[in-house]
């Protein structure tokens, strides 16, 4: 019998190989156990508000009154809501054109990707034109358009760090590119040596593969760390010589633990004389700053979101890019592209408005918006250092500090009987570590071999987005899980701490 189009056997070979870790095999078997009535912890994805983070009163204060612009009429709406709320919800309604319920440009409304370019703007030090910005449904969705674009086939090749988020492997596979890895070095805080992307870029060549595209993380996924200004300057060189594009995913750029290592924008290390840094240093500030040649030749696209930093509005999926050095009759196949989806999510486009401009100094919803804020930044830097050091308080367990993003990546340095164990029951060493792991506390992880790491060495990945006063409970019950596992899969010469 032949096959029908969407019989496994005929489905395109793409999408089969596809894989996406952070929803893959431990997180089905976590949505079993919860079924069965099992109390699940799911740290497996950054989800802040799934776990318990509350929303910033502001923002939600304006969408709601966009949601319903009838309440608006009341004559008792001040008596709800605040008069800088309903100021920023009649602006925003007024961008629209007919409310929420009506389709934007494709690119998003201008008036939001207007607010996008002004806050780029006092971030960089640098000018930033609305047009070269697109609002997107969350930040994935724009490194989607964009891969489509660059990726031509199988010869065209995206370098990308491991460990890495599978949103970009995943991506990859399914337009029928090859992912070109580089390494992160684990022993120097998951650091950057540009030599390892030297040598990436010439295997990648020996083999055919045209390498066209440059991935960064920053700060990093799964692995937390954040990019040097040096090491940035580092890849966009290594980027200008190569003629490589690069992408800089700076999703996580409000979500800083330290003071030693804030973030930089990519755009921003190309002009930083006069620039006075807060917490943050990207991509763009730092090609801006390193003037030209560079700074007009290295074409850049980074990302941002309303899902991470304190804001943790994933379920809005509102996200933009901003390209830089793109050529206009590339922008315009780019906008066509987006077109094909008509227009982004509208209301998620007026999270991104609030969120690159919120209340300022001496509005009525101030003092609270920054209140709230600084309590979820602050409460994270704690958990940050709680989650580091319960897991290197563990027996064979090895964890860098958590320096920004949402995660921690420790290192499970796996005894050989447990290695033999997994091969007997058919599972990856580090699944099996995690499937047990799940089975006797609740807590929902993904492996390290979802996000790529070096050949014998064992991870995994946890967000540090439990609660606060849970995060003690939490980590006691993976240290005695992770003890009791180490003892009895022990060798007779067994493994230490480093």
């Amino acid at each position: 019998m032949s096959l029908k189009a969407l019989d496994y056997e005929s489905l395109n070979e793409n999408v089969k190989n596809c894989q996406y870790a952070v929803r893959g095999e431990l997180y089905l078997r976590a949505s079993e156990l919860q079924k069965e009535g099992k109390k699940i912890i799911f740290t497996n994805v950054g989800n802040p508000h799934a776990l318990g983070q509350k929303p910033l009163t502001f923002p939600r204060q304006v969408v709601s009154l966009c949601q319903a612009p009838f309440l608006l009429d009341d004559p008792n709406v001040g008596m709800i809501f605040p008069a800088d709320a309903i100021a920023r919800a009649k602006h925003y309604l007024s961008l629209t054109s007919g409310g929420l319920g009506a389709y934007s440009d494709s690119r998003g409304l201008p008036g939001v990707r207007k607010e996008v370019a002004e806050f780029i703007e006092r971030r960089d030090g640098y000018p930033s034109d609305p047009e070269l910005i697109f609002l997107t449904d969350g930040a994935s969705k724009g490194v989607m358009q964009i891969l489509n674009c660059v990726i031509r086939g199988q010869k065209d090749g995206i370098l990308v760090p491991v460990p890495q988020y599978p949103l970009y492997s995943a991506t990859i596979s399914l337009l029928g590119g090859t992912l070109v890895p580089y390494y992160l070095e684990e022993s120097e805080n998951w650091g950057l040596d540009v030599n390892n992307l030297r040598q990436s870029v010439a295997q990648a060549r020996s083999q055919g593969i045209t390498v066209r595209a440059m991935v960064i993380i920053n700060p990093g996924n799964p692995t937390g760390q954040c990019l040097s200004e040096a090491n940035i300057r580092e890849i966009l060189r290594f980027c200008c010589d190569e003629r490589l594009v690069l992408l800089g995913d700076e999703v996580y750029q409000q979500n800083i633990y330290q003071d030693e290592r804030p973030f930089i924008s990519s755009k921003k290390v190309t002009t930083m004389s006069f620039i006075v840094l807060h917490f943050i240093m990207n991509v763009a500030k730092v090609l801006m700053d390193m003037g030209a040649p560079i700074s007009k030749e290295v074409q850049l696209i980074s990302f941002h979101t309303v899902s991470k930093g304190y804001w943790g509005e994933c379920g809005q999926r509102g996200g933009y890019f901003e390209m830089t050095n793109i050529p206009p009759r590339t922008v315009e196949e780019i906008y066509k592209v987006a077109s094909i989806a008509l227009s982004p999510n509208v209301s998620a486009q007026i999270f991104m408005g609030l969120m690159v401009s919120p209340p300022k100094p001496g509005d009525i919803s101030y003092d609270q918006f920054v209140r709230e804020s600084k309590g979820i930044l602050e409460s994270l830097r704690r958990r940050a250092r709680m989650m580091t050091d319960g897991f290197n308080s563990c027996k064979n367990v090895v964890c860098n500090f958590t320096e920004g993003a949402m995660y921690s990546f420790p290192q499970i340095k796996l005894p050989s009987k447990a290695i033999q164990a997994a091969k007997q029951a058919g599972k990856v060493p580090d699944v099996f570590y995690c499937l047990k792991l799940l089975e006797a506390t609740g807590i929902s992880t993904v492996p390290g071999s979802g996000f790529g790491q070096k050949e014998g060495v064992f991870h995994l990945r946890t967000t540090i987005l439990p609660a606060e006063e849970e995060m003690p409970e939490i980590m006691d019950s993976f240290k005695k899980f992770n003890d009791e596992f180490m003892s009895q899969y022990a060798d007779n010469f067994g493994y230490s701490r480093m």
